[in-house]
């Protein structure tokens, strides 16, 4: 099976948590083709906020300025990704740290002016992504995208890990975050939705910040043929191997 699992930044903070789940991802990629791909926001908002430099926000996306860039690399492609990297070692992996500059795995282009090198993503090529897989390594990806100019841009976590996924034509996308999934207006968990009920609870402001955005990455998706999103909270103990085998609590997403 394909499968590509996007990992929170404040998951990624703990070391316990990471290590924790470095183990069941290296448990899943033994028996499957399997992408990581991560976020690092509360990791950069520190190392900023350490430097004095104030993290601006519009609609949940950091305005990016080339100050801020700098930051984005050297926290997503450097510190985020090597911890994760070096754990998914010690766990048994084989893991390959990459972030989507990489022979062109997703190209990005400008979302809007005001943010800066904030990116959409545009196209991914999933050859890099293939050939890894093939040989029993697991691709870890950093949220970072260019173009063939050599531009570099800050790219939502949640975006990037659709872009691979449908390159990579994943079968099923796991998004493990900090909360325990989506839930409706009255606070009650939803155990599955369809991409309609999605975009329902976004229209009456029940879904929010960054669950907006994952449920928004989920709905583009299942409009691009991925069978399966699943949002499932990445504290739980055994929540890859459940998620995998449909069990998880959180979120399932259909089309």
């Amino acid at each position: 099976m394909r499968i590509l699992i996007k990992l929170g930044g404040t998951l990624l903070d703990n070391p316990e948590t990471r290590g924790r789940l470095a183990c069941e991802i290296a448990d899943a990629a033994a028996h499957h083709k399997l992408v990581v791909v991560h976020g690092g926001g509360k990791q950069m908002t520190r190392y900023l906020a350490e430097r004095g430099i104030e993290s601006r926000f519009v609609n949940g996306l950091r305005v990016t300025t080339a100050e801020v860039i700098d930051a984005v690399l050297k926290i997503f492609a450097g510190t985020v990704n090597a911890h994760l990297v070096s754990a998914l070692r010690a766990a048994g992996a084989k893991p390959v740290g990459l972030s989507g500059l990489a022979a062109g795995l997703v190209d990005a282009e400008i979302l809007d002016p005001e943010l800066g090198q904030v990116g959409k993503p545009c196209h991914s090529d999933a050859t890099l992504l293939e050939t890894l897989t093939s040989l029993r390594y697991t691709p870890v990806v950093a949220c970072i995208a260019g173009d063939k100019n050599g531009c570099i841009y800050n790219v939502n976590a949640d975006q990037m890990a659709v872009a691979c996924a449908c390159a990579f034509r994943a079968e099923k996308l796991v998004f493990l975050t900090d909360v325990e999934g989506v839930r409706d207006g009255g606070g009650g968990l939803r155990e599955t939705l369809t991409a309609a009920e999605a975009l329902e609870l976004i229209a009456e402001g029940s879904a929010t910040g960054g669950m907006q955005a994952k449920l928004e990455a989920a709905v583009d998706a299942l409009g691009n043929g991925l069978g399966e999103v699943r949002i499932a909270p990445g504290a739980r103990a055994g929540v890859v191997r459940a998620a995998l085998d449909g069990s998880a609590e959180g979120t399932r997403l259909r089309p």
